[in-house]
């Protein structure tokens, strides 16, 4: 389901804390196509990561903002765009980095909205994504891209201990 590797959280390295190399426990990583479904897949495949990471008890908490992160994605980040030679690509990137204190989520998309945290709107039926990450996570961010690979990562951090 997933892969190793860091392609995304490589370039959020000048943006989070630092990562000493030797703390880095694990990474997962999963494409998601522009579909509504993938908001469920990512569910799934976090709490199936951090069950391998025996980090079940952090789900509730991280499970909550890769539903966000990633609905923001879909909604924000990903342009209905003809496949590049009838090939399906990802639209959407989850990956997971677990080091020996921290886990870090990061999304990625094709978009280049900036992410704002805006006001709720209490009568709004959408639009608090964000004060969710903010509140459920202890840091996020988000780093435009550029080169072959454009568009944003947005990401959030958790202390796992």
């Amino acid at each position: 389901m997933g892969i190793e590797g860091t392609p995304v959280l490589d370039v959020l390295r000048q943006q989070l804390p630092p990562v000493d190399p030797r703390s880095l426990a694990g990474t997962a990583c999963l494409g998601l196509p522009g579909r509504p479904e993938s908001v469920r897949s990512a569910r799934e495949f976090t709490r199936s990561t951090l069950h391998g990471w025996r980090l079940p008890e952090q789900f509730d908490a991280v499970g909550l903002v890769v539903s966000e992160l990633v609905t923001n994605a879909l909604r924000h980040g990903v342009r209905t765009r003809p496949a590049a030679a009838g090939r399906l690509r990802a639209s959407v990137e989850l990956e997971l980095m677990r080091c020996s204190r921290r886990l870090v989520c990061a999304v990625r998309d094709p978009g280049e909205a900036v992410p704002r945290l805006g006001r709720p709107d209490c009568s709004a039926e959408s639009g608090r994504g964000l004060q969710l990450v903010e509140s459920f996570s202890d840091a996020w961010g988000w780093r435009p891209l550029s080169g072959e690979r454009p568009g944003k990562v947005v990401w959030a951090a958790f202390r796992t201990c």
